[in-house]
């Protein structure tokens, strides 16, 4: 997966902002009493429990590939497991009742050769369940890759990672035919964000994360990239006075795995 270093500290700036997809995806998993639940992409970990207050007899665990988003994770404390693992070629020791992801899937190029074999690590009955962000047309992505497009940058950025998705109902068509019960749909948040530079310590926290590490080895080249994307940002996303509003598709999924 990702090459770069998260920094966990950035990614939980919006928090709230951050964490809202995970809770209307979370009210929408129907089950009761599950012995097991699996987080996967989980971070630094402030998501992750919400499972655990919402299921407190199931053994939860979290796994992501960061090394410092676990680190971030297991420092917070809690009943869950964390652990280090790659989304890709991840697998159960034994068949979990909920597995649930949140802005994950996106960083896997043609992630949806991984969900038959996700749907298989699930128990029969059991419950699949992500989120993905839907704005790659949006100015914070498209402003983002024209610029590390142009000279002097694009030297060091082909190449960097880009996250993209699919649309809610690509995502019901391959689970349907793969005989869950499947319950798609997308929502987009206004996000009222505040404070100097909101959108890009938005997106420098995650989406365009690669990109900014790209250029790390020449600093100078990094701060003119960042100075002309605030600019832009600040172009694309004008302050209303009392800060701005990042307009933010999300697509959901929650799919009941045939068998029980």
């Amino acid at each position: 997966m990702t090459s770069f270093t998260w920094d966990p500290d950035r990614y939980l700036t919006y928090a709230n902002e951050r964490g809202r997809p995970f809770v209307d995806l979370l009210a929408r998993v129907p089950a009761v009493h599950p012995a097991t639940v699996v987080d996967l992409g989980c971070g630094p970990g402030n998501l992750t429990a919400l499972l655990t207050a919402r299921w407190p007899e199931a053994q939860v665990t979290g796994i992501d590939h960061s090394a410092t988003m676990i680190a971030k994770a297991r420092a917070a404390g809690g009943t869950a497991d964390f652990v280090i693992g790659d989304v890709t070629t991840w697998t159960a020791p034994d068949p979990v009742d909920v597995l649930i992801s949140n802005a994950t899937f996106q960083w896997i190029p043609d992630h949806l050769a991984l969900l038959p074999g996700l749907v298989g690590q699930v128990s029969p009955g059991g419950w699949f369940a992500f989120a993905v962000p839907g704005n790659f047309d949006q100015p914070t992505h498209t402003i983002r890759r024209d610029l590390a497009a142009e000279e002097p940058y694009a030297v060091l950025t082909a190449g960097v990672e880009s996250p993209d998705a699919y649309d809610a109902a690509t995502y019901l068509d391959v689970l349907a035919g793969l005989g869950c019960q499947v319950d798609a749909w997308e929502t987009t948040y206004l996000h009222h964000l505040s404070g100097p530079d909101a959108v890009y310590t938005w997106v420098s926290g995650t989406g365009a994360r690669p990109t900014l590490a790209a250029l790390e080895v020449e600093p100078a080249l990094r701060a003119s990239y960042e100075a002309e994307f605030k600019r832009r940002l600040h172009t694309a996303y004008p302050d209303r006075g009392d800060g701005v509003l990042l307009p933010f598709r999300r697509v959901f999924v929650v799919a009941r795995v045939p068998g029980a």
